[in-house]
């Protein structure tokens, strides 16, 4: 169903005035900041034609234009621009204060998809491309004294295009979804010194007891600075550290308290940048101590490892999208409500389909306790002629990568592009304890190179596992043999060198009437009459399938999934979120079981 004739709503309500109010980016954090949400004027026009000297109405930032919450509701197609304009007062007396007269004023955008070009006062103060990471610009000497205006344009051709766009397509259907357009999620200033520090990268080494901190400085005037850290562990000083600005600082953690899923303990941190003991510039952030790995069993399979010990992983695909908002929560409750929901259900991991969150997402995750294998976003092209197809399920997986190059990454500029946005997310995403698995590829979805794109990923993130292509045309990569199944009954391929994972299967499907996208319109894997029969056959599946395969080597299992999204009706709840489609205790329980018996059998250590 078009977006502008859906009227689907989750229960949950944004604040009119400044949705999603909550601090952006909890693992960097100052005090001093101001939230740009709320109504914007915006227009949509002709691709070739220039601001607009009017506006046609008020949009709801930060809501794509094709979502209900917005207020638009409109497409946004290949030929045209959308338009942007908000009017806000000088911030530099709020943010800067008279204690830092030559501060600097940060504009900061979570994500806008796709191409976007940005003015303060009339000044072009620069461009980005790319729907998935932040982006920000040092706008001080563009300031007026009193009012203040942002203009933005967007360009977004959706899937006419070849950027990384997920599951967006101009003409929803099936697994295929509506597109998003424009600012997404919160923009925000931000006042910092002249001299500030623009990143941490944050690296546990639970083995050896100690936290790697490397800290990246936004300025010139760098000579003579000091970088102290300070970890804290429930309020209590746990280590203290310096060294010179520039170079790594290690703190020693005493006796460290491993995150888990049942014990998911965060420290805080605090950075300080320091000139002759005066504080320059001061951040928080927090860390956990956790390793991810993999072992043999007794029977030598290759089983995950968390800490060091076997940990069976199951948890649902989450695709992230909500029917009033889209990519985009109502609120931070609604965000909350799906791990929190899958955390009860007893799954201990999500699968992140094809889809880069906002960072309070994994915040959330990280201090629930829920691991997540995060997905790169997709682009290119789809490869899934018949012959693809039928090479697929005869398990011809290991296609030369020219034939996957002509589905769309041939080109070498495209191929780049991704590369740069795939080493974006993994920089960007980086500090995220509960971030276990990297997947840079999904099926044959713009797939290239993907054993070279995963031994890459393994030497810029040696701290985690990379399954280098979920489901289809296993390249031989590291670290899982990855399968896709849902129109068969579940089996082990030939095993190898690697762990094997069931990345998808089950996609089992019920209608809901009054709480679907459309009515007329359905998209599953099998169909159910009743959430009793719907229950008990998934109860079978994983009785009957799943836990056969776990002394065959199988380490992690991902459901289809968390909620209908769209006319794909195969959730654990309805996509309004307002209903339960299975018998959630007699399905918590079966999952404690599940786990409980990998643990004490299947993935018993050799």
């Amino acid at each position: 169903m078009p977006a502008a004739q859906s009227t689907l709503r989750t229960p949950w309500m944004p604040d009119p005035l400044c949705p999603l109010p909550e601090y952006p980016r909890p693992q960097l954090t100052r005090p001093a900041w101001i939230n740009l949400n709320g109504p914007w004027d915006y227009a949509i026009q002709p691709l070739e034609n220039p601001a607009p000297a009017s506006y046609a109405g008020k949009i709801l930032v930060p809501y794509a234009v094709e979502s209900l919450l917005s207020g638009v509701q409109k497409p946004l197609m290949p030929d045209q621009k959308l338009w942007y304009r908000r009017v806000f007062a000088d911030p530099r007396g709020e943010l800067l204060g008279p204690a830092n007269p030559d501060g600097r004023i940060l504009l900061h955008f979570g994500a806008v998809d796709y191409e976007c070009t940005i003015w303060v006062n009339g000044q072009r103060i620069g461009e980005h491309r790319g729907g998935y990471l932040p982006f920000t610009f040092d706008i001080t000497a563009a300031l007026h004294e009193n009012e203040n205006e942002i203009v933005l344009s967007v360009w977004d051709p959706s899937d006419a295009g070849m950027q990384q766009r997920g599951k967006q397509v101009l003409k929803p259907n099936g697994i295929w979804y509506t597109p998003i357009s424009g600012i997404w999620q919160t923009v925000w200033l931000e006042g910092v010194p002249q001299v500030s520090i623009e990143a941490l990268k944050l690296t546990p080494d639970l083995a050896q007891a100690c936290l790697k901190v490397e800290v990246k400085l936004r300025g010139a005037a760098q000579a003579g600075l000091i970088l102290e850290a300070a970890a804290f562990a429930g309020g209590e000083a746990a280590a203290l550290g310096s060294a010179p600005a520039g170079t790594a600082l290690t703190l020693t953690i005493p006796t460290p308290r491993p995150w888990s899923p049942a014990d998911p303990f965060l420290y805080d941190l605090q950075v300080r940048l320091v000139r002759d003991g005066r504080t320059v510039d001061a951040v928080g952030s927090y860390f956990a101590m956790r390793s991810f790995g993999l072992a043999p069993d007794a029977r030598g399979h290759l089983r995950f490892t968390l800490n060091g010990e076997p940990l069976f992983l199951y948890g649902p695909l989450d695709q992230g999208y909500f029917p009033d908002g889209l990519y985009t929560p109502p609120s931070e409750e609604a965000m909350l409500y799906d791990i929190a929901y899958t955390r009860r259900l007893g799954f201990n991991f999500i699968r992140k389909h094809i889809k880069v969150e906002p960072l309070r997402w994994y915040y959330h995750c990280d201090r629930l306790g829920m691991i997540v294998w995060q997905d790169m976003p997709n682009g290119g092209r789809f490869a899934g002629d018949v012959l693809a197809i039928l090479a697929m399920l005869f398990g011809y997986h290991r296609n030369d990568t020219r034939w996957l190059s002509r589905f769309g990454r041939a080109d070498e500029a495209n191929r780049a592009e991704f590369r740069a946005e795939l080493a974006g997310m993994v920089a960007h995403l980086y500090n995220s304890p509960c971030i276990a698995v990297w997947v840079p590829f999904n099926e044959s979805w713009g797939q290239f190179n993907a054993r070279e794109t995963a031994e890459w990923l393994k030497q810029a993130d040696p701290t985690r596992l990379v399954d280098h292509v979920s489901g289809w045309y296993d390249q031989g990569g590291p670290d899982f043999q990855s399968r896709h199944i849902y129109f068969k009954k579940l089996w082990r391929p030939r095993p190898d060198q690697r762990a094997f994972v069931m990345s998808e299967f089950g996609g089992f499907s019920l209608q809901t009437p009054g709480h679907m996208w459309q009515e007329d319109k359905k998209f599953g894997y099998r169909f159910y009459e009743t959430p009793q029969a719907l229950t008990a056959a998934y109860l079978a599946l994983l009785e009957d399938e799943v836990l056969p395969l776990i002394p065959q080597g199988l380490t992690a299992a991902v459901y289809t999934q968390t909620t209908d999204v769209e006319i794909e009706i195969n959730g654990f709840l309805t996509y309004d979120r307002k209903v339960e489609k299975m018998d959630a205790e007699a399905v918590r329980q079966a999952h404690l079981k599940l786990i409980a018996a990998a643990q004490a059998g299947g993935a018993a250590r050799g």
